[in-house]
C-alpha cells in the first residue's frame, strides 16, 4: 500500500493490487476515507467527509495531480 503524499493531515495512497483499474488515489484522515479518479479528478467514493472537506481534498488532488499520476505509473510499470 504505497503512500504517495502526506499533506494537511491527509494520507494519499493506492493499493498495490490495483494496477488494472484507471489511475486513482485513496485519501484518509481520522475517520474519513475517499477515492478520487485522477484523470477527470472525480470523486469515486467517500465515507466520513462532509462536502466542504471533500472540496478541500479535491483541490489537493488537483494541485498534486502530476505527482500522484507519476507515482502510480512508476509503481505499476515495475510490477
Amino acid at each position: 500500500m504505497p503512500t504517495v503524499l502526506r499533506i494537511q493531515g491527509y494520507r494519499f495512497f493506492f493499493f498495490s493490487n490495483e494496477g488494472n483499474e484507471p489511475v486513482h488515489i485513496h485519501i484518509e484522515s481520522g475517520d474519513g476515507y475517499c477515492k478520487f479518479w485522477i484523470e477527470s479528478i472525480t470523486l469515486a467514493y467517500s465515507s466520513g467527509y462532509h462536502s466542504a472537506e471533500l472540496n478541500k481534498i479535491r483541490k489537493l488532488v488537483e494541485e498534486h495531480k502530476d505527482e500522484l499520476e507519476t507515482a502510480w505509473h512508476e509503481f505499476f510499470s515495475n510490477t
